[in-house]
């Protein structure tokens, strides 16, 4: 009989496959209806940038169609982002599901390049983004955004001066950069540093986020300390380049998020090789080759993906157009959004083992 019941029965075997659990038993089926042979339900994701969203949505339609009298299967297809659990010695940030950390040990490997376009690259597949760009000493994401000229509002709220941030391709912004001018530096010690810190994370109008990105600047300082100490983090992405001596500085970083409780969800390889825009078949190895893959094997991390340098890449970055969006068929951009969805499936596996 074709029913309710044996629609879920026939589903039950039908798995995610980052989770490795039942569909059904995820309650991830839902609002089952049937009418004349034809079958609809809603398949609800645990986040809009799944990067296995076709294979379970074919699973699910192959296992529907083995019930005799199924003339068509639909499945409507929507996500609710896991939160991650909240810890007893660090505040979380109300209407943030998960944040993120995009760091690295050592400056000039594109960490802002990768956190910006990851950013940009969630909102694209559905989520709500935001970006902390927590470089207060050199920030530089408003550029990259797009944003060079914003300015952010200051308003006055119950808990005191609530900022509102800056938005543009999806993704809402907050900057030192929009609270000084442009030549000017911030010669500031660590209290003051961390006063701003924890401005960008309780006092900013954030609403309702799926993620927030936080640009951390590099090295194992004072942003690192507050930032890991103040809010629960959903896990940590740390960037590198081949070469030996980022790869050094990578892996000092890496262990710091380890030692201050935080999950590292894995490693980011940027600039793995340079793609000629008049060679597009060609690549050189101009930082080395395999370093990523070599320190995630030894550190037993996941090696998120593998980023190409395309000359593309440097311009969006310049003229505020994210290489996802200037140039979305360019292999950077490709794996910029194959590694979006990665983070967003480690996310999602992470919150919803410590719920």
């Amino acid at each position: 009989m074709l029913d309710t019941n044996s629609v879920l029965e026939v589903l039950k075997p039908v798995q995610d496959p980052e989770l490795r659990k039942s569909l059904v038993e995820l309650n991830m089926i839902r609002n089952i209806k049937i009418d004349n042979g034809a079958v609809k339900f809603t398949l609800v994701l645990t986040t809009p940038a799944c990067p296995l969203r076709e294979f379970i949505v074919e699973d699910c339609q192959k296992a529907v169609k083995q019930l005799p009298g199924v003339t068509e299967v639909v499945v409507d297809v929507t996500a609710e982002t896991p939160q991650q659990k909240s810890l007893p010695d660090r505040q979380g940030i109300g209407g943030v599901n998960n944040i993120i950390a995009i760091s690295s040990g050592k400056g000039g490997v594109g960490k802002s390049t990768v956190a910006v376009n990851v950013a940009v690259a969630l909102a694209q597949l559905g989520a709500k983004v935001g970006l902390i760009d927590a470089d207060i000493y050199g920030p530089n994401a408003p550029t990259m955004l797009g944003l060079a000229d914003a300015k952010v509002m200051v308003q006055q709220g119950p808990q005191g001066e609530v900022l509102e941030p800056a938005f543009n391709h999806g993704v809402k912004l907050v900057s030192m950069a929009f609270l000084i001018d442009p030549d000017q530096p911030v010669i500031w010690r660590g209290p003051m540093l961390n006063g701003i810190i924890r401005q960008f994370l309780y006092q900013v109008n954030w609403g309702e986020l799926d993620y927030l990105i936080i640009d951390m600047p590099p090295g194992t300082g004072d942003a690192q300390l507050t930032l890991t100490q103040a809010v629960p983090m959903a896990g940590a992405v740390i960037v590198t380049t081949p070469q030996t001596v980022a790869l050094l500085d990578s892996r000092r970083g890496l262990k710091m998020f380890q030692q201050m409780g935080v999950q590292v969800l894995g490693i980011v390889e940027n600039m793995s090789y340079f793609i000629p825009p008049d060679m597009p078949d060609r690549e050189y190895d101009l930082f080395g080759s395999g370093g990523g893959e070599k320190t995630s094997k030894e550190l037993n991390i996941p090696l998120l993906g593998c980023i190409p340098l395309e000359i593309c890449l440097r311009q969006g970055g310049d003229n505020g157009l994210p290489i996802v969006v200037a140039d979305p068929d360019s292999a950077s951009a490709k794996a910029l959004v194959a590694l979006a969805q990665q983070i967003a499936a480690k996310v999602s596996v992470a919150a919803l083992a410590t719920n």
